[in-house]
């Protein structure tokens, strides 16, 4: 009986920091939440809006998929400033001041992906 108490004690324990784990793993800043609402708000773009938590420079930021062809993917900081934009555009480079994220970014998770359906 002692031995079932304390495997289900365990269990029960484990559930909860794993929850807790979950909980953290999924906080956004709330700018970047705004942001995400904002795209909700519109019709669903072609190809469907994601945005992607990195690790950069140090810095945990956030890429912001294109609306569409010839655009700027962006990426933003924890306080929803302006970082670079390190692909789009009519050239697919991107506005040139993070050269290297391709190479030194490290991909966290992707936070939100549009997964509504098309009218």
């Amino acid at each position: 009986m002692k031995v079932l108490l304390l495997a289900l004690s365990i269990a029960a324990i484990s559930a909860k920091e794993c929850t807790k784990s979950k909980a953290a793993a999924t906080v956004v800043p709330p700018c970047i939440q705004q942001r995400i609402d904002s795209i909700k708000a519109q019709p669903k773009w072609n190809p469907p809006a994601q945005v992607i938590e990195y690790s950069y420079g140090g810095k945990t930021v956030y890429l912001f998929s294109a609306n569409c062809c010839d655009q700027y993917n962006v990426v933003y900081d924890s306080d929803c400033n302006y970082v670079c934009a390190p692909s789009g555009g009519m050239t697919g480079k991107g506005d040139r001041k993070c050269l290297g994220f391709d190479s030194s970014a490290k991909l966290v998770k992707v936070v939100w992906k549009d997964e509504r359906t098309s009218p």
